[in-house]
């Protein structure tokens, strides 16, 4: 099927990552069909992509049923919503809610006879201390997001087949970009660079895979227009420390100098490379 003639239901759409998904789908000439939360609505009114808006005051309270009618017509969905607020969605029981909450969007989809599910998890799914990370990587989560992803995979992995829904899992690993919470760590060093002020940081020496979010929503959109079935890594492969990566943004302005590395504490559970191996 073109892509031009595929209508593709999409969750999460205002969120950091959804929000160049559904830029990424535009360019890519398909129909969008965002679901958003009530009172988001107008931000999606001129974009020349959407089909419909489908407004919600919460997805994952909604039902299986609310589900099927929404994705009535969808050739497939890309799930990207889910609790993302810094500094607290890791160890927070909302991931519980979103579990639960994509386990009906799932069998909604199923209902409405979508042809293919594309979900969105995590690097962190992963056995960390392996360092480099391939799909064979064997699952060791360690926080209730990472738990609750997994959860999420195991459980479509086994029910969108018995129903002939093919369905991909793309692991999202270090992203950063527009749109980026200003607590994260790309857009910290820039803000405080820009404003002349020192950026305090870690000792730098902890190794991790980034990539822009634009990158990461085309591919998130290849695999989505795409035959792939499975987990996915999103990751750009080369490993780069975090120094690396604050000093990139420093020569930027001109301000290395501003650096201020050791002055927070490494964190001593962080693992000291997490790396994607594409393909």
């Amino acid at each position: 099927m073109a892509a031009a003639s595929r209508l593709i239901l999409l969750t999460g759409a205002a969120g950091f990552v959804g929000r160049q998904v559904l830029r990424a789908l535009g360019e890519r000439g398909c129909r969008v069909r965002p679901v958003v939360r009530e009172g988001k609505q107008e931000r999606f009114a001129h974009d020349d992509a959407i089909e419909t808006i489908v407004a919600s005051r919460d997805i994952f309270a909604e039902s299986a049923a609310w589900w099927a009618r929404a994705c009535g017509g969808a050739d497939t969905v890309i799930h990207a919503a889910w609790y993302a607020e810094s500094g607290q969605y890791l160890q927070s029981p909302k991931n519980q809610e979103c579990l639960s909450g994509t386990l009906r969007l799932a069998e909604g989809a199923v209902q409405a006879k979508v042809r293919r599910f594309v979900g969105i998890g995590t690097c962190f799914e992963y056995d960390l201390d392996a360092g480099r990370l391939s799909i064979k990587t064997p699952l060791k989560p360690s926080t209730p997001y990472a738990q609750a992803k997994v959860d999420a995979f195991n459980a479509l992995s086994v029910a969108f087949p018995r129903h002939g829904v093919a369905f991909a899992w793309c692991r999202l690993f270090y992203l950063y970009g527009e749109g980026e919470d200003s607590r994260r760590l790309v857009s910290y060093v820039r803000a405080r660079l820009q404003a002349g002020e020192p950026a305090e940081l870690s000792s730098g020496s902890q190794v991790r895979d980034f990539l822009d979010v634009r990158e990461a929503a085309r591919m998130i959109v290849d695999v989505a227009l795409g035959s792939q079935e499975g987990p996915v890594n999103i990751c750009s492969g080369k490993p780069v420390t975090v120094r690396e990566l604050a000093e990139r943004i420093a020569d930027d302005f001109g301000r290395r100098d501003l650096l201020r590395f050791g002055a927070r504490p490494d964190n001593p559970v962080d693992p000291a490379c997490v790396v994607g191996v594409r393909g």
